[in-house]
């Protein structure tokens, strides 16, 4: 019996839910890992775009340079990894390469707490970095656990990505939560914090895994990466198949490869660096006028042709049924970049949308079923899981004690906040309040003439009475009430100050009135700062937080899961290129019904002027995850299937290169949404996001019957 099988007959002797300890190790160390980095991903472009001066400040950035900085860090998150995967095969083994990643990512959140510029760009730098090291290998750690059990593989990977599920729904929920409710700085510190007590977990229940990702012995299997680039998962003497046979790079490939890297690599770069601080890394002006084309465009299609040339070139060199099999591959990522363009509007546009333009102030009996909702939401998975760790506990007590100690801790912190979150929606208390405002008419851009509701009648503007105001003899003030939400006790009669944020009104403490005029005299600017008076106590209140939206893509692919795999399983089972047009029909008919539902929000409408209802948020969500769920048993695997083992690493780097693309493309796109708003509407930015991935479904849907023969039989 080899090395690797006795170690592995041991590893699965203490066991939980039928799969070795070490699996549900894994399982934590994923989950605190995507909690931390979805629980930052969900309060970037919020704190960027947030207004400078409010009670929870933020850059005050545009939405287009907040994008463009999203869009590189996002796409850099799915080219790392290639690097660090080479790495720790040839290098640190896995293991270590999980631990060096995860400590590089608490230190990136730990610097983006501190909210200076070079803080966030150096916190987002690491965190780059941390996951390229963090994220292929943990990964391969299971992949070799089940080396000689591949038929608990499936299994295996199934209860992992519920971890990475898990995490996202957390970190998003309680990492938002503090980021909205308290300071931005609490939710990228919690992300944090979990992600420093993942790794020490992980790290300390190293006695479960023995020789298991450790760092490679050259004398015992063949190194990972062959003379030709290429990984080479052979056994030292192993007989080569013909689809398998070398396929050297040139010189001209290399060459090729460092040119096309170095253009892609600095366009990255460039594009926020030239928008936000008007740092040029590519000329502004190549071959043509820059009126024409920008120099860095024309340089970024000079790249991309040139990697079509290395990509044609290499694929022509193989054998018919590979060199088809590989054309598949590529048509399957080329539309892979459109389904990662809009699915990715989850982490930019449709923040801004949640937060400027969705109605999340619920009262009276909405106000309690939300808050039953949210606590279901919570409490049934949280309980759940924390039953897992129980079995963990129980099965690996004596041998890593120290590591179960701190996922504990981890545990009770996280039944802790989510306590506090509870009790303070539930607590949450409403007063109506009444102010001065100016009363102006309402004119009709169209008509230049005085606005008029659905009835007929005259349609008036109430400009809120500041500290600062000046009053005209002219003007007509009168006065206007509003209901509002506090932690504070507050009595008829009271008199209160306000600050109008993204249309609402805001409750301020004697501490945040202080600071807020300091801020105003700060920036030389009059102080928005608003007086009222309490007329009457209120049913209870409840403001849903922007980032609650972004938790229902995991909920759903929880909820969903189960009925897609069996559908997958049955004999309606489709094939891949219908499942991935239906992946793509589906995600666009989600932005169909944004549309349709932002229909009331005119061209230019200020944040907060038109607030439409949560359902069709709520809605869009859901068709997302469903078209996710048609798309991803696609992906990756069909890279696996397709490709011969000793071409698998080039044409992996060409899938993460997709994503990576699709991921810029997200971030540029998504933060259009206020110049396209502003010159068209908000139904006419959705509509982008509804045709293009339906135009795109319907046609790899057409391309079926040619996919097939490329593919040669693979199902």
């Amino acid at each position: 019996m080899s090395e690797i099988t006795s170690t592995n007959n041991d590893f699965f002797k203490s066991k939980v839910l039928g799969h070795p300890s070490g699996l549900f190790v894994l399982f934590f160390t994923e989950m605190w890992e995507r909690f931390s980095f979805y629980g930052m991903r969900v309060l970037l472009i919020n704190f960027l775009t947030m207004a400078a001066i409010g009670t929870n400040p933020g850059w005050e950035w545009s939405s287009e340079n907040a994008g463009a900085l999203f869009g590189t860090y996002a796409g850099l998150l799915y080219l790392t990894p290639i690097v660090g995967g080479i790495i720790a095969d040839k290098f640190t083994g896995y293991r270590w390469a999980v631990v060096i990643g995860a400590l590089i990512m608490t230190s990136g959140h730990a610097s983006m707490a501190f909210e200076t510029e070079f803080s966030m760009y150096f916190g987002l730098g690491l965190l780059v970095i941390g996951t390229g090291f963090f994220k292929p290998n943990i990964v391969s750690i299971i992949s070799e656990m089940y080396k000689d059990l591949p038929e608990k593989k499936d299994g295996a990977y199934t209860i992992f990505y519920m971890g990475v599920n898990a995490g996202a729904f957390f970190g998003m929920m309680l990492c938002g939560y503090l980021g909205e409710k308290i300071g931005w700085s609490w939710g990228f510190g919690l992300a944090g914090i979990f992600m420093l007590l993942g790794s020490l977990q992980f790290w300390l229940a190293k006695p479960l895994f023995g020789t298991i990702g450790d760092v490679p012995k050259r004398d015992k299997v063949v190194e990972a990466i062959s003379p030709d680039g290429q990984i080479d998962i052979t056994e030292p003497k192993a007989e080569v198949k013909p689809e398998d046979k070398r396929n050297p790079f040139t010189m001209l490939d290399k060459v090729l490869i460092v040119i096309t890297s170095i253009i892609g690599l600095l366009y990255l770069i460039d594009d926020p660096a030239s928008k936000i601080g008007n740092i040029h890394l590519l000329p502004q002006e190549f071959l043509v006028s820059k009126e024409v084309l920008p120099g860095a465009l024309v340089i970024t299609i000079i790249g991309l042709v040139l990697f079509l040339f290395l990509v044609i070139s290499r694929i022509s060199r193989y054998t018919k049924v590979v060199r088809d099999r590989m054309i598949a591959v590529i048509v399957f990522a080329f539309f892979t970049v459109f389904f990662w363009l809009s699915f990715e509007q989850g982490a930019t546009s449709l923040i801004l949308f949640a937060r400027d333009f969705t109605d999340r102030t619920l009262m009276g009996n909405q106000a309690i079923v939300f808050n039953i909702i949210n606590t279901l939401l919570t409490i049934i998975p949280l309980a759940l899981i924390s039953w897992v760790l129980f079995l963990l506990f129980r099965q690996t007590a004596k041998k890593i004690a120290t590591s179960n100690i701190i996922l504990a801790l981890s545990f009770l912190g996280v039944w802790g906040i989510v306590v506090w979150m509870l009790n303070n929606d539930y607590n949450s208390k409403a007063y109506e309040l009444k102010y001065q405002a100016i009363k102006t008419a309402q004119i009709d851009k169209k008509t230049k003439k005085q606005a008029v509701d659905e009835n007929g009648d005259l349609v008036f503007d109430f400009n809120a009475v500041t500290e600062t105001t000046v009053l005209k003899p002219t003007d007509v003030v009168v006065d206007q009430t509003v209901t509002i939400s506090s932690q504070e006790v507050l009595k008829v009669n009271d008199k209160v100050a306000l600050h109008s944020e993204i249309g609402n009104f805001v409750y301020l403490t004697k501490g945040l009135e202080t600071k807020i005029r300091d801020d105003y005299k700060k920036a030389t600017k009059d102080s928005q700062i608003i007086k009222a008076e309490v007329v009457q106590l209120k049913e209870n209140q409840v403001e849903v937080t922007a980032s609650w939206f972004s938790i229902l893509n995991s909920f759903f692919i929880i909820a969903f899961a189960s009925m897609f795999s069996k559908w997958w399983d049955s004999k309606y089972n489709p094939s891949a290129a219908v499942k991935y047009g239906l992946g793509l029909i589906i995600m666009g008919l989600g932005f169909a019904i944004l549309a349709y539902g932002a229909r009331v929000i005119p061209s230019g409408a200020e944040a907060g002027a038109v607030r439409v209802s949560m359902i069709w948020l709520i809605l869009a969500y859901l068709f997302h995850t469903w078209g996710e769920l048609c798309l991803s048993p696609v992906g990756l695997s069909y890279v696996s299937k397709l490709v011969p083992s000793r071409m698998i690493a080039f044409m992996f780097g060409m899938w993460y290169l997709a994503i990576a693309i699709g991921n810029k493309l997200a971030g540029s796109l998504g933060g259009m949404i206020e110049g396209i708003t502003k010159e068209y509407d908000m139904s006419t930015f959705f509509l982008i996001f509804t045709i293009v991935p339906i135009v795109a479904g319907l046609i790899v849907v057409a391309l079926n019957p040619m996919l097939k023969k490329l593919m040669h039989g693979v199902r």
